[in-house]
């Protein structure tokens, strides 16, 4: 019973019982004496001298608990809060501050800083040697990482229950459209489930861990349809269903395409068929009525079903040129190196090429486009035409362009190009032929007279200027491979802080005041398997709906015009809690935070029913309530730098508050509490600190 006291109170407790049996003492020689007198009444100066000499007793005991209680009991507390951040939260700097507190400690706190002290050094040390040792394999993990953040198709690893163990640059598109879907999230919030479930059950109940199933599913709000193949992982843990890797493909573009197509292919037999069959008609009744001298005149009857035929015929083949290039990847090309290609090719066949016109982005084919120029100017060199060519692409004022092979020699007919391209392009390319190529660009080609000179011209339909090279886009992968052995618990009480998610989060306002003021920026930043995900941040300002007083504007550095165009509360406090959706919620002071957010929740439609700690309450419980609790003095503690231009930002306190969180998890462990509802249950003794949110 008695251990589970503070150190203090125990000491208070002591000095009590010391106190009472002092005065009991006291009473009790006063008694004694009188019994061996024989007195029967108790002599008034004896009374007096009874108390006075009581109320020293106490007054000398309480002076002497309150000297303990500041230099040894706080001190202990103080060096025990320091000893176990530096053995567990990793802090470095000396015990100088404790040491000097626990003067009267004798060589209590020498010791002890000499003990951390060689932890540190003996910790560096060890850390040292770890990386030099892990250098190759961090190297060829980034190499892996760079790897599979290229990969053109979105890879997911997910759990048996379809929570996110990786994912890679393309799954932020498809699954998250730009925004990272997050580690530990279920898979199912963003594809329809039918046919994930399907598939892996399919494949588990198969058992054959070389087996893979392709599958077509959507996402949750049907604007895309994904191609997939699902493979359950070899690796299985006891009681814990094996995880599953999955591949996608955007295929909504090629589905449009080909229903397009193959609506046209319906309409040519049917507008082709129906005249066809007039015509027939016609031919068939001609042939019957041939020779008969009152035979009616039909010719006009079949000019009519003729035209239609061509009509319809001339019609549906432009329809079809044109969308002849909607099912082909053609690719987003620099023309710089679509002519360097060109170059390359020519010379490796001792012709001669020069090239000029803008540096242009154009949508093409480049392996056929090159291939085509390749074969035209070899074609002309064993005609003996020319040898030395010139390409020359010209912009044009719409969204095309036009590339020139020039020469100088004998122009090249209509007739003798038409007949050229029908010729294969080379043993290079199979069966492709030059029309083909012309085909798939929806494009023709011509021989003109350019400046005296001959001249083949193709138009490409989809070309523009480059412009400066775009900053690289990160696209690193996300990951943490110990999910997959993650054990679930339904209720939060019983998990232990190791296994939760958290979003830790901070706010800045117009004022102090969740009555009358306003959120004007939302930040936070999501931690999983005691680990913050850097690239699953949450930041937005908040447009209050009204001024910001400049006193706040001193604070956070938010004025009016910067929150002109942001979102209102109501849609970014709806984001926000997407963003936390399943986590607990994390925040320093989280009263004043959670009251801003909840005022909010019938016009959001939303309730912020989330599990809550507070980082006040956990330092409170680490350090004793006693000592300083903001969030300078918290991270000053833990040897945390805020920035000075973060602070009092929202996603500068944030990330502080959140890197304070992750050193307080293992000091919490040190002491014992390892639950959630362990750890609520403390720092509800701390209440006249803070309010817990919990229940």
């Amino acid at each position: 019973m008695l251990d589970r006291l503070s150190l203090r109170l125990r000491i208070l407790l002591f000095f009590v019982a010391l106190a009472v049996g002092a005065v009991a003492a006291i009473a009790g020689g006063l008694w004694f004496a009188l019994q061996r007198d024989g007195g029967q009444t108790v002599p008034p100066a004896l009374i007096s001298g009874g108390l006075i000499a009581a109320f020293l007793v106490l007054g000398l005991v309480t002076w002497v608990w309150f000297l303990f209680d500041q230099n040894v009991a706080r001190a202990i507390e103080a060096l025990a809060s320091a000893i176990r951040a530096r053995v567990h939260a990793g802090i470095e700097h000396d015990l100088a501050a404790e040491a000097r507190a626990a003067r009267y400690l004798g060589d209590l706190a020498p010791a002890a800083t000499a003990v951390t002290r060689t932890l540190v050094e003996t910790r560096n040390a060890l850390a040292e040697s770890v990386a030099r040792e892990t250098t190759r394999l961090a190297a060829e993990k980034s190499r892996l990482e760079t790897l599979l953040a290229d990969v053109p198709v979105a890879v997911l690893l997910c759990t048996a229950d379809h929570q996110l163990v990786f994912y890679n640059g393309q799954a932020v598109d498809i699954l998250g459209g730009g925004t990272a879907p997050g580690l530990d999230r279920n898979l199912l919030d963003y594809l329809r489930d039918g046919p994930i479930r399907h598939a892996y059950d399919r494949l588990v109940g198969a058992g054959d861990p070389d087996m893979a199933s392709d599958l077509l599913c959507a996402t949750v709000s049907g604007g895309r349809l994904l191609a997939g193949r699902m493979r359950v992982l070899r690796r299985r843990e006891e009681g814990i269903a094996p995880g599953y890797v999955l591949t996608l493909r955007d295929v909504t573009a090629d589905i449009a395409a080909h229903t397009s197509r193959e609506a046209l292919l319906a309409e040519v037999f049917d507008r082709v068929r129906r005249p066809a069959a007039n015509l027939q008609t016609v031919i068939g009744v001609l042939s019957e009525l041939e020779g008969a001298q009152d035979a009616p005149d039909l010719s006009a009857a079949m000019l009519d079903e003729v035209g239609a035929l061509t009509q319809a015929i001339t019609e549906l083949g432009a329809r079809y040129d044109a969308v002849q290039s909607d099912w082909r990847p053609l690719v987003a090309t620099r023309s710089a190196d679509l002519l360097d290609g060109l170059k390359g090719r020519l010379q490796a066949e001792g012709l001669a090429l020069e090239t000029e016109g803008p540096e242009l982005i154009v949508q093409v084919d480049g392996f056929e486009i090159v291939a085509f120029w390749a074969w035209l100017a070899g074609r002309l060199a064993a005609e003996g035409t020319a040898r030395a060519f010139r390409l020359v692409l010209d912009e044009e004022d719409g969204p095309g362009a036009v590339m020139r092979l020039c020469w100088d020699g004998a122009p090249l007919s209509v007739g003798r190009l038409d007949q050229w391209l029908t010729e294969p392009l080379g043993t290079a390319t199979g069966e492709l032929t030059a029309r083909a190529v012309l085909k798939t660009h929806a494009t023709e080609a011509w021989p003109e007279q350019v400046n005296d000179r001959s001249a083949v011209v193709m138009p490409i339909r989809n070309a523009r200027r480059a412009g400066r090279r775009p900053p690289p886009i990160a696209r690193k992968v996300v990951y943490d491979f110990d999910l997959l052995s993650k054990a679930r618990n339904a209720a939060v009480a019983d998990t232990p802080l190791s296994s939760l998610t958290f979003v830790v989060f901070d706010t800045e306002t117009t004022g102090l005041s969740p009555a009358t003021d306003e959120i004007v920026q939302i930040a936070g930043v999501r931690l999983v398997n005691g680990k913050r995900v850097e690239t699953e941040v949450f930041d937005t300002l908040v447009n209050p709906g009204r001024g910001i007083p400049p006193a706040s504007t001193d604070v956070h550095g938010i004025n009016d015009s910067m929150v002109v165009g942001a979102p209102d509360i109501v849609e970014a406090g709806r984001r926000f809690h997407k963003f936390a959706e399943g986590a607990v919620l994390v925040a320093h002071n989280a009263p004043f935070d959670m009251e801003f957010l909840r005022r909010k929740e019938s016009a959001m439609g939303l309730a912020f029913d989330h599990p809550i700690l507070d980082t006040v309450l956990l330092s409170a419980v680490v350090y004793g309530q006693t000592e300083h609790h903001s969030l300078d003095a918290l991270t000053a503690r833990l040897g945390i730098t805020i920035p000075e231009e973060a602070r009092h930002t929202a996603i500068g306190d944030t990330v502080a508050t959140a890197d304070a969180f992750l050193k307080l998890v293992p000091m919490l462990r040190a002491r014992g509490l390892e639950t959630f509802g362990e750890v609520v249950a403390e720092v509800r003794k701390h209440g006249r600190l803070l309010k817990d949110l919990n229940g």
